[in-house]
C-alpha cells in the first residue's frame, strides 16, 4: 500500500497527508490546544502509556514477544537490534505499569524521497484502544515532516482496512509491488533442471 497512492516517476512536489482535524481538545485554565492526532500525547500519558522514539529503553525480547503474539515468526534478537539500529524512524509505546512495549512501528528509507513502514504491531491485550493508530499517525507525521514524499508498506489483507483511513491505498494507478523471492528463483531453477 502507498500513502496517498502516487509513486512519482518524474520529480513531483512532495505529497502531504491531509489528516482530518480531530476533536481532541485539551482545556486548561490558561490555554486550549487541538491535537492533530486521534489520541493526544497527554491522553496517552493519562492512560499510563509512554511514547518512545529510540531503542535505548526498548527490551528487544519483550518486543519479540509482541511480534510472536500477533503471528510474526520469532526473530533472532541480535538481528532485531541490527535492524532497529538501521531504522530511520521508529515509534513505540510502553505501558508504564509493566515497562513493556505494547505498540510499535518503524520505517526505513532514504529520509528524503521514500520510506517503507515495517513491523506495525500492537500487543493483543492492548488492541482496540487506538494504540496502533497512535503510532502510525505519529510515524507518518514524522516522515512527512522530514519531507518524505512516498510512504509504502506491506500488509496482510485482513488488516488493509486499518491503513486506509490513515491515507494508504492499495495498488495506486495500477502500480503493483514486487518482492524478490529465492523460492521463485529456486522453483524456476528446479523446473529447468527437470526439463533438461
Amino acid at each position: 500500500m502507498i500513502l496517498r497512492g502516487i509513486i512519482p516517476t518524474t520529480p513531483l512536489p512532495c505529497l502531504r497527508l491531509k489528516l482530518k482535524p480531530t476533536r481532541n481538545v485539551t482545556a486548561s485554565s490558561s490555554q486550549t490546544t487541538v491535537s492533530k492526532f486521534s489520541i493526544s500525547d497527554q491522553e496517552l500519558e493519562s492512560r499510563g502509556f509512554i511514547l518512545r522514539h529510540t531503542i535505548s529503553d526498548l527490551d528487544i525480547n519483550h518486543l519479540n514477544s509482541v511480534f510472536v503474539a500477533v503471528g510474526f515468526p520469532r526473530r533472532d534478537p541480535d538481528k532485531i537490534r541490527v535492524a532497529l539500529e538501521n531504522t530511520s524512524s521508529l515509534l513505540w509505546i510502553e505501558y508504564e505499569k509493566t515497562r513493556r512495549p505494547v505498540a510499535f512501528a518503524r520505517a526505513t528509507g532514504d529520509d528524503v524521497f521514500n520510506a517503507i513502514v515495517w513491523d506495525v504491531v500492537v500487543d493483543p491485550s492492548y488492541q482496540g484502544m487506538g494504540l496502533g493508530k497512535a503510532v502510525m499517525e505519529r510515524l507518518i507525521d514524522e516522515l512527512l515532516e522530514k519531507g518524505v514524499c512516498n510512504i509504502a508498506l506491506y500488509s496482510e489483507p485482513r488488516v488493509l482496512g486499518f491503513y486506509r483511513p490513515l491515507g494508504f491505498v492499495a495498488d495506486p494507478g495500477g502500480i503493483r509491488g514486487m518482492v524478490y523471492s529465492r523460492k521463485s528463483k529456486n522453483k524456476k531453477l528446479q523446473s529447468v533442471k527437470l526439463i533438461n
